[in-house]
This record gives C-alpha cells, sequence and structure tokens, in this order.
C-alpha cells in the first residue's frame, strides 16, 4: 500500500519538469528511479502500438505495380566484368610497377563474374566485337538466387 505522502522522487535534469539542472545521480535511488520511469514509459508505448494493416493483393494491384516499375527502368546502373581477385599485403602493393604480375583466384577459360552495381548476376565469356571487348552471357541467375545471395551478403 502507498501512502498519499509517498511521491515519485523527481528527477533533476527531467525535460518533463521544464528544469534544465544537470542530472545528479549521487544515490543509487536516483539511478533507480530513472529507469524506472524509462521501464514503465517502454511499457506503455509497446501496450499503445497496431499491428500495420494491408490491403489484401489482387489482381489490380499487381498492375499498378508492374506500372509502377516502369519508373525505374530507366536509370542508369553499373555493369562491370569480374576476371579476378586476390589479397596482398599493403607492402605487396606498394612494390608493384609496370610489368609486375599479380595472380589471381580464377583459372585460364573460367567464366567471368558478370556484376550488377556490385551484386553477381550471371557468368559469360569474353568476345571480341568490332575491335571491342564484349561479353557472352553462358548463364544467368535466377531472380530468386540473386534475393538470396543479397539477403545472405553482409552490408556496412
Amino acid at each position: 500500500m502507498v501512502d498519499d505522502d509517498e511521491k515519485t522522487p523527481e528527477i533533476p535534469g527531467d525535460p518533463k519538469s521544464g528544469k534544465a539542472e544537470d542530472i545528479n545521480l549521487s544515490s543509487q535511488d536516483d539511478v533507480d528511479a530513472i529507469w524506472k520511469e524509462a521501464l514503465e514509459e517502454q511499457a506503455s508505448a509497446k501496450e499503445h502500438a497496431e499491428k500495420a494493416k494491408f490491403d489484401p493483393l489482387t489482381a489490380d494491384k499487381k498492375n499498378e505495380t508492374t506500372h509502377s516499375l516502369d519508373v525505374i527502368l530507366d536509370i542508369p546502373v553499373s555493369l562491370s566484368m569480374e576476371v579476378g581477385k586476390t589479397t596482398i599485403s599493403i607492402r605487396n602493393l606498394l612494390q608493384l610497377n609496370q610489368g609486375s604480375v599479380v595472380e589471381l583466384d580464377r583459372l585460364a577459360g573460367e567464366p567471368l563474374d558478370v556484376m550488377v552495381n556490385g551484386t553477381l548476376i550471371a557468368h559469360g565469356e569474353v568476345v571480341v566485337v568490332n575491335d571491342k571487348f564484349g561479353i557472352r552471357l553462358t548463364s544467368v541467375m535466377s531472380a530468386e538466387e540473386r534475393i538470396k545471395k543479397l539477403s545472405a551478403e553482409p552490408h556496412f
């Protein structure tokens, strides 16, 4: 039972109190009071939270999604081919000069990785078209494979 004389301790520096004092944590009771108020506020916020409600996906909504994709179809992306890669120390990197050979992790004749904005989407082989390099795609990853790969990669 709580006495009427007992009041919730005032927290110095509490924005609700309107005072601009610095918080003084001179005792464990002050710390406990701050934690108690924060936990009560958090519990109160959870009680008032509502689940998001979405309209069911219908055929009409699906067509709207397809039309909205038209907006992004002209956005440029970076397409690159990766011959191979390696890891070297900074010491060895600084020793590189004209004529140096760096061994890569890929065997000669293996297909190249085709990357879009740094994400692997296909494999292919180098071809020459009108004195310019090109790539002939030998395998293309399905959309499901690309999504799985994206979700497995760490994001920094």
